[in-house]
């Protein structure tokens, strides 16, 4: 079990050190964060919008009650920037040997293997908002 402690904080660390490692390039406008927007065709409101969903994700990766929900979202990021990468950017962006979809990989592997281990969460607020929506009856107007 304490192993399992373990290897969750390694990933959620490593994960959420990545993703505000990278929110600096975003926020200041640096060249190569404006390319990959505007070659995604998204700049600037989706790289302000994309920074401020990445620092979410890495907050709630680290907070105890939150983990799944910050894997799930660092997953989905990801998943966003890998297909990016494949079918706009290409995998070298700006002379960067493949940095940046490295990292997106290593995220998402991270956040998948620690939404893993706290899936339970997950299903916890699943079960939650199931009987809470069961119990809200539609008006009839």
């Amino acid at each position: 079990m304490k192993k399992n402690i373990i290897i969750s904080w390694v990933l959620r660390i490593l994960a959420a050190g990545l993703l505000l490692q990278t929110l600096y390039f975003k926020f200041s406008g640096a060249e190569e964060s404006i390319y990959i927007f505007t070659q995604v065709g998204i700049e600037p409101w989706g790289r302000y919008g994309t920074g401020v969903a990445e620092a979410i994700a890495a907050i709630l990766l680290l907070l105890p009650t939150t983990i799944a929900f910050g894997a799930l979202m660092g997953a989905g990021i990801m998943a966003g920037a890998i297909a990016s990468h494949l079918f706009i950017l290409g995998i070298e962006v700006k002379g960067d040997g493949g940095q940046l979809f490295t990292y997106a990989l290593i995220i998402l592997i991270a956040c998948v293997i620690v939404g893993w281990q706290n899936k339970q969460q997950l299903i916890s607020l699943l079960q939650r908002f199931k009987s809470k929506s069961a119990t809200i009856k539609p008006s009839s107007n």
